[in-house]
């Protein structure tokens, strides 16, 4: 069995992506940043959660997580289980355009996995990567908080809301997160 992108120290920094099932936009909506949002909170604060950046696209999240009990992968995995079915239930119960369209996309990312029940929200995979350095953090940090730069989204990181480049500046920020020192 490959261990490539594998969290094996459960106690050190990843880097970490989390990807909406075939890049759907889903976090072109506020109310699906939200939950994402609510949720990174609800983890520093009830699971111990170190939060060191994070950026919301529209079909993906980079972060720069470490779990203070040592537990990381359950933090990652009740993380992605919470949001997905926040996220799911949202688009059933809104005025989502696109609702029809997704939940099908969802529902047949599912079938096409052994791994998932009825429908499925995120990829299985996080691309974690072991965090060996500070200059390697740095750089994961500048990757984090440069995607919206790279994607034409704005001209200046801390321009984008849905990131924490605006903490590390003492901007206002959507969430509080756990700075390091750079």
């Amino acid at each position: 069995m490959s261990t490539g992108y594998q969290i094996l120290n459960q106690h050190l920094t990843h880097f970490l992506t989390f990807q909406v099932i075939d890049w759907i936009d889903v976090f072109t909506r506020k109310i699906y940043r939200d939950i994402i949002t609510d949720s990174l909170t609800y983890c520093r604060t009830a699971k111990g959660l170190k939060v060191w950046a994070y950026v919301i696209m529209s079909n993906h999240v980079h972060v720069l997580f470490e779990a203070s009990k040592s537990n990381l992968s359950d933090v990652v995995r009740d993380f992605k289980r919470h949001t997905a079915s926040q996220i799911l239930k949202a688009i059933k119960e809104s005025n989502e355009s696109r609702k029809d369209w997704m939940i099908k996309r969802f529902e047949f990312a599912a079938r096409s996995n052994k791994r998932t029940n009825d429908i499925q929200f995120w990829t299985h995979e996080n691309h974690a990567i072991e965090i060996y350095s500070h200059k390697f953090l740095c750089q994961k940090m500048a990757y984090i908080h440069n995607n919206p730069v790279r994607a034409g989204l704005v001209l200046n990181p801390s321009e984008w809301m849905y990131s924490s480049q605006s903490n590390y500046m003492d901007k206002e920020s959507i969430i509080k997160i756990d700075l390091i020192d750079l």
